[in-house]
């Protein structure tokens, strides 16, 4: 199994016509993603690599069927409506590429989504991917690369860095561990996936035997997870690096949400909490592949 995407889901592209959503339909559909239709506002009736392109997500999924999926390719100050739209035509699951979205927009898309019992990704965010199954973004960059450094596995890779997140996965692949889902959560300070609520996803898909974690100083992410562990909500055994060990308070390391305020958010609050509920926390990127290979000795895998 894998979590949020397969090869089943059938996918539309907002923003299809831009540059970035050309050549990433490019990259879905070279992998495997299933992408039935574009939609772009005034550019109905073209097509993009022979994916009919509409004019509203209600006209998409009228004339092609129902949809699973969304991946938003759309300027960030219009991402709102965007994001509205597709909610309100039905979709599940949006993936919400851009960054620089107002947070009180993504406050509005995050309120109509629990309203809809829809989730998404982002904002800015790379996406996800599930090895050999299917993309929703930009992981990898191309189908090539992407088929080469991934491979299907029992681990679960989760970070707030897209970069990062395509890293550890490499660097697991490398060491021979294959991945169930990848999933960048987004590097802002309000996301619509944060690592809570991906642990319960990869807690209940009963391939993901063992999840990696990147996490970064700023927001309570982290913190949240710790309390999922202890409550037993996360049984699965974490592995964990937390980035930021450097930064003093004010400061921003990486992304718009790793930033500490005050007390809160530090690396060290953060690696305290998670090593008390029994996590593997290691201190260096490079340490992960071989905490990872003895988190799946233990368990016979």
């Amino acid at each position: 199994m894998s979590i949020l995407i397969d090869e089943k889901k059938r996918v539309l592209v907002q923003g299809i016509t831009g540059r970035e959503g050309r050549a990433r339909t490019n990259l879905m559909t070279e992998y495997g993603t299933k992408v039935v239709a574009g939609c772009t506002p005034g550019r109905g009736g073209e097509d993009v690599e022979g994916i009919p392109v509409f004019d509203t997500v209600k006209e998409v999924w009228e004339e092609v069927g129902p949809l699973d999926v969304s991946v938003l390719f759309i300027p960030a100050p219009l991402v709102r409506s965007a994001a509205l739209e597709a909610i309100d035509a039905g979709i599940k699951l949006l993936v919400i590429i851009p960054d620089r979205v107002p947070i009180y927009d993504v406050l509005v898309i995050a309120k109509a989504a629990k309203e809809a019992g829809a989730k998404f990704v982002g904002p800015n965010t790379l996406g996800v991917l599930s090895p050999d199954k299917a993309v929703l973004g930009m992981m990898g960059g191309r189908a090539a690369s992407a088929r080469s450094w991934f491979f299907p596995g029992p681990v679960g890779v989760a970070s707030r860095s897209g970069g990062i997140t395509s890293a550890i996965a490499y660097y697991l692949a490398q060491a021979g561990i294959g991945a169930t889902t990848l999933v960048h959560v987004g590097g802002d300070v309000v996301v619509g996936l944060p690592h809570p609520e991906v642990m319960k996803l990869f807690q209940a898909d009963p391939e993901t035997k063992a999840v990696v974690m990147f996490g970064e100083i700023g927001t309570s992410q982290e913190e949240q997870v710790a309390d999922l562990i202890e409550a037993g909500e996360f049984t699965k055994p974490l592995v964990a690096f937390i980035g930021g060990k450097a930064a003093k308070s004010g400061t921003r390391f990486s992304h718009a949400g790793a930033i500490i305020e005050g007390g809160r958010g530090t690396y060290e609050g953060k690696v305290g909490r998670l090593r008390e509920v029994g996590a593997v926390v290691v201190d260096s990127f490079g340490d992960i592949p071989n905490a990872t290979k003895e988190v799946l000795r233990k368990l016979g895998s």
